[in-house]
């Protein structure tokens, strides 16, 4: 993994797989204090990662 610096803050790339289909997704920031990771849903829709009717959604 390789962790880059930009104004301080760290980002690295990372690599999605669901079913088979991965992406891979640059520039993720990495957030020392959170207790969840968040994907925009434009991101992982490529390789059918998508929210199910059923699902609670949260703008941001």
């Amino acid at each position: 993994m390789r962790l880059e610096l930009e104004g301080n803050l760290p980002f690295v790339a990372v690599q999605v797989g669901y079913r088979g289909a991965e992406i891979e997704m640059g520039k993720v920031l990495i957030d020392t204090g959170s207790a969840s990771t968040l994907l925009s849903v434009d991101a992982v829709s490529s390789i059918g990662l998508l929210p199910l009717p059923e699902d609670i959604l949260h703008t941001l």
